[in-house]
């Protein structure tokens, strides 16, 4: 992910928080100044993280080499919360609704469907076989 990319989104984390409290502003050069330190924090973990990773001879970053960077950098009282947020979101991807394939969404039988996809085919011969 890009500054630009991490940027856009502590903008939305911004939006959402001032958007609780109304007449709320943030001063341009103070959001920017947020993002930059944002993105500096993410880089620092990321590298810490991946550095870890690496001593390990492993190829994908874990939670627990993130938990391990933020203790090594002295930012050990967030891993609680961190550690929380990540088993929420664990749980969400348990639980999410299952995504209906396009067959389910279209409310029609099979059989349907492929009389349907027949009757196409047929068409498109006949346009065919006619020409132009």
């Amino acid at each position: 992910m890009s500054d630009r990319e991490f940027g856009t989104t502590v903008q939305k984390i911004i939006n959402e928080v001032l958007a609780s409290d109304a007449g709320m502003t943030f001063a341009k050069d103070s959001r920017d100044l947020l993002i930059e330190c944002c993105v500096e924090f993410i880089t620092m973990i990321s590298s810490e993280a991946n550095e870890i990773a690496e001593k390990e001879a492993k190829k994908t970053i874990s939670c627990e080499h993130i938990q391990a960077a933020l203790e090594r950098l002295e930012f050990g009282d967030y891993v609680k919360d961190i550690l929380e947020v990540a088993s929420q979101h664990k749980q969400q991807q348990v639980t999410r609704e299952k995504k209906q394939s396009k067959l389910e969404q279209s409310g029609l039988s099979e059989e349907e469907l492929l009389r349907q996809q027949q009757e196409l085919f047929r068409s498109a011969t006949d346009k065919f076989n006619t020409g132009p």
